[in-house]
């Protein structure tokens, strides 16, 4: 019991900090898991092979494939038709819309998803973009819990409650599994809840400001990132003669002289690209793309002794706006980027992707870039071509703003994406069938009609999400057979022990969502679960309530941007402080508190 509680504070307390890795964290939790004997050897590493992992993987995939075909764009469209450009009827529709695609989708990748389509949205209308991101981000939670499909706690607690019922005392009634719709009554109530909170109090608790940041599509960026980032002035070709002291230098060099412009491009010889490399040498006719002020580029060329065109006669077709363009990109928390800095991305050679700045908060990064290390929630501005950009965010370690023209989509497989989507769903409420092999039939019935192919399955699929679930499971599974659950829960019964059912509740789902807010909300899951059906069991309360209260809790995380992934991805793009959060995510907090056990207790009386 002592390991297991050292276990859960050490777990905590690297969580919290951030000195290693979460997914890290989770592997060295399980590993001392198996090396101590906490849990047979055979089955440590069983999380992997769990309903909840496998589930979750499938999920991801078919999110992946509705995307692909087209229904987040039709989804744009319909928002459209229905907001008619007002403010407050395109808010109530957008969280609407992500409400109900929050049932189906999980939270992280609807926030990806949604991002994009909430600035198309925003540069249509001119609504600023910070009155609708902090809502949309914030009703993805509220409405995750209306069914098992899409929220990974509520995955995860079937597996827990199979543990529980094999160390539950003898006598002790096994707590039944839940269905997959067996929460949506309590998600309904949520999700109709926060809907209707940012309708009544949006122009109370969203900052009222001038926002300048709703501008981001392809033919509106100059103004934007003018205004924005300071980035401005004006694409024109430099040519290096002969004379020019420019021959013989790397990229990296020239970009460090006194006055340099933005190098964007380059052209030797009849070899053009995009985001030329630092180490890339200049040679005599070599013909430079760049950006800047126009007194500044014909400074720079006068001492450099280069002949500058205002028109884009070699280096055009790079610089279409349809072909290519300044973007905004924000780093999730599962980007392999993070805590890299700039330079040791090598984006020019690795994808053809040039970094004008980094905003973090309310600061503005354009010089020195290369040495800045990335955090969670940075905004990089870009510039590349829409392919290159396309390409570097596949691998998820990047989430485009910026409303870029789309490649790769198959509008013609929408109807195969859509219909085994809800061959899955069907196969989960009408059968027998776990909920891993339902959404794993769906998932491999989109590869195999073309909606997704391998290589995308595999990009699709969130694998630090995967880790951290699947390596804390154990954890989990080890507070029951050790019986360090049951000790917890006496603790708490010396406390409160003569306190009503309501105090005790109410209790748990306010540690539970204070753990969810500084760790991930499947750790604090897997902790207070084991804890909730011993409290239960102990009073005579009902434990399949109890345990449904922990797990909905853990999604109550709007107090701090750091509580949830879906929080920190839109911090960034709408410029949110942390006041911001927390005086939109406290009353919320204690109307989702409210509401999560009021309707549970209904439920189950």
């Amino acid at each position: 019991m002592i390991l297991v509680l050292g276990l859960v504070c050490f777990t905590m307390l690297m969580l919290v900090l951030e000195w290693i890795r979460a997914d890290m964290v989770a592997l060295l939790v399980v590993v001392v898991i198996g090396l101590t004997g906490l849990i047979p050897s055979d089955r440590v590493f069983n999380g992997f092979a769990g309903n909840a992992v496998i589930a979750i993987i499938a999920i991801m995939i078919m999110g992946a494939g509705l995307d692909r075909a087209g229904v987040l764009g039709l989804t744009a469209q319909f928002v459209m038709r229905m907001a008619r450009g007002k403010e407050s009827r395109l808010g109530v529709v957008i969280n609407a819309v992500t409400s109900l695609f929050s049932a189906v989708i999980p939270s992280q990748a609807l926030a990806a998803l949604m991002i994009p389509v909430t600035s198309r949205l925003s540069a249509r209308t001119g609504v600023p973009i910070s009155r609708l991101l902090l809502p949309m981000a914030f009703c993805i939670l509220t409405a995750t819990n209306t069914t098992l499909i899409a929220n990974s706690p509520l995955i995860v607690l079937n597996d827990l409650i199979a543990s529980a019922n094999a160390n539950l005392p003898p006598g002790a009634q096994t707590v039944p599994k839940f269905g997959l719709f067996s929460v949506t009554p309590v998600g309904l109530a949520l999700a109709i809840a926060g809907v209707l909170f940012f309708y009544l109090f949006t122009n109370k608790l969203l900052p009222d400001r001038e926002d300048e940041r709703q501008k981001v599509t392809p033919g509106r960026t100059e103004s934007y990132f003018a205004e924005t980032y300071g980035i401005v002035g004006e694409t024109a070709e430099l040519t290096v003669t002969a004379e020019s002291p420019l021959v013989g230098m790397s990229i990296g060099e020239v970009e460090q002289l006194h006055g340099a412009p933005l190098i964007l491009a380059i052209r030797s010889g009849n070899e053009a690209r995009m985001a030329p490399p630092a180490d890339q040498v200049i040679w005599v006719g070599s013909v430079l793309g760049v950006l800047g002020p126009r007194d500044e580029l014909n400074r720079f060329a006068n001492n450099q002794l280069c002949k500058v065109s205002p028109r884009m006669r070699q280096l055009g077709e790079l610089f279409n706006p349809t072909r290519a363009g300044i973007s905004e990109a924000v780093i999730p928390p599962s980007s392999r980027f993070l805590k890299q800095s700039v330079g040791e991305l090598r984006l020019r050679k690795r994808y053809g992707i040039s970094v004008l700045a980094v905003t973090r908060g309310d600061h503005v990064y354009r010089d020195d870039l290369r040495a800045l290390s990335l955090r969670t929630g940075d905004t990089l501005v870009l510039h590349s071509s829409w392919k290159a950009l396309q390409d570097a965010s596949e691998d998820k370690d990047l989430v485009i703003v910026t409303d870029i023209p789309r490649e790769e989509q198959r509008p013609n497989k929408l109807w195969q994406a859509v219909g085994f989507f809800l061959l899955a769903k069907g196969l989960a409420l009408f059968t027998n069938l776990d909920l891993s092999v339902a959404m794993m039939t769906g998932a491999i019935g989109m590869l195999l009609s073309g909606v997704l192919n391998m290589d995308e399955a595999y990009k699709a699929v969130n694998w630090k999400t995967i880790f951290v679930t699947a390596c804390l499971i154990p954890l989990g599974w080890s507070m029951d057979t050790t019986g360090t659950a049951a000790w917890v829960a006496q603790e708490v019964l010396l406390h409160l022990g003569h306190a009503s059912p309501w105090v005790l509740q109410t209790s748990l789902a306010i540690l539970t969502l204070l753990f969810s807010q500084v760790m991930s909300n499947v750790g604090a899951t897997v902790m207070m679960v084991p804890v909730a059906i011993s409290v239960a069991v102990a009073t005579g309360g009902n434990p399949s309530a109890y345990a449904l209260i922990v797990a909905v809790s853990s999604s109550n995380t709007f107090l701090l941007s750091s509580g949830h992934p879906a929080l920190m991805m839109v911090t960034g793009p709408g410029d949110y402080s942390s006041r911001d959060f927390f005086r939109a995510g406290l009353p919320l907090t204690f109307i989702v508190l409210v509401i999560t056990l009021v309707a549970i207790n209904l439920m189950y009386r």
